[in-house]
């Protein structure tokens, strides 16, 4: 009950946003509804690589093997399994198998953290399209899949339970023990904090959330191709809107991809190279600048007012 009452701003806030996201498709166009389903769909992943890298300073590269994989068992299980079935079981298989790489994975840190995840999810990716390649397929069209309104509901909860999960880890002893692995590893376990089994279990739990978020889009997009889905643009960004909002706080994500979603909107299509430059500079300027992100600079301005 007392982290409720803490945190009764952040959850009234979160419930506010959530409502009017429900809302959008009674009172605004379909373009909106494509635009909070983008929003959303950001929210969910920044926030559960933030569940993980946020808090124990392991920068992964790798957050779109588990978007792919869930996007790829919802796809092959299409018109088998119910949706209500397949979507969770994509959560299911990214958990699973980030669960088996964490353990050689999570040996490393630093630099080779970073390169180890991006060549992990690049050699996932080749071994999927070999897989397609053998059986025949080039893409799998998803006939007959949900609205966009529907998935959009459906992103919108996973945005929420992303939030609040990141939310309560942080505040929790497991994300404590996860907060001083990032300060000292060394000095964490001498205080008998168990390292190796926290960081494995915040990995997995990470992977659950981009999963389903992976199956949602390939319905909402009813195409498969394994390129497209694997692509290291989505951790790339995920990673941008971190540092932009700030990844050790729930609110952080939130105000990264509302800032990155926005941006995108205002100018990706009319002037993609100002977009990219914009973001280039808005990059720099945060990590010099501002490393906790937006979060960081209002949490700095709020106690210089006190």
């Amino acid at each position: 009950m007392n982290v409720l009452r803490n945190n009764s701003a952040f959850f009234f806030g979160l419930a506010v946003l959530a409502l009017f996201g429900f809302s959008i498709g009674s009172f605004f166009g379909n373009y909106w509804v494509v635009v909070a389903l983008n929003f959303a769909m950001w929210i969910a992943l920044t926030q559960s690589w933030a569940m993980f890298s946020g808090l124990t300073g392991y920068i992964s590269l790798g957050h779109v093997v588990f978007y792919g994989l869930g996007a790829y068992t919802v796809a092959i299980s299409y018109k088998i399994l119910p949706l209500w079935f397949s979507v969770p079981l994509g959560g299911l298989v990214a958990a699973v198998f980030a669960l088996i790489i964490s353990v050689p994975a999570l040996r490393v840190r630093g630099p080779y953290f970073v390169i180890l995840t991006f060549g992990i999810s690049e050699l996932v990716k080749f071994i999927v399209l070999n897989l397609e390649t053998h059986f025949g397929k080039s893409s799998r069209l998803l006939f007959g899949a949900p609205s966009a309104e529907t998935v959009l509901y459906a992103m919108i909860v996973l945005a929420v339970v992303a939030s609040v999960m990141m939310q309560l880890v942080k505040v929790s002893t497991f994300g404590r023990g996860l907060l001083a692995i990032q300060g000292d590893e060394i000095s964490a376990e001498t205080v008998g904090i168990p390292i190796v089994r926290f960081k494995v279990i915040a990995f997995s739990i990470a992977a659950i959330i981009p999963g389903m978020v992976g199956g949602l889009m390939v319905l909402r997009s009813t195409y498969f191709e394994v390129l497209q889905i694997f692509n290291p643009l989505f951790s790339f960004t995920i990673v941008t809107m971190a540092i932009i909002g700030g990844s050790s706080d729930a609110r952080g994500p939130i105000f990264g991809a509302a800032f990155l979603v926005f941006l995108s909107e205002l100018l990706a299509s009319s002037a993609p190279r100002l977009y990219m430059i914009l973001l280039g500079g808005f990059l720099i300027f945060f990590v010099i600048f501002a490393p906790n992100g937006i979060v960081g600079v209002l949490r700095k301005s709020t106690k210089g007012r006190s």
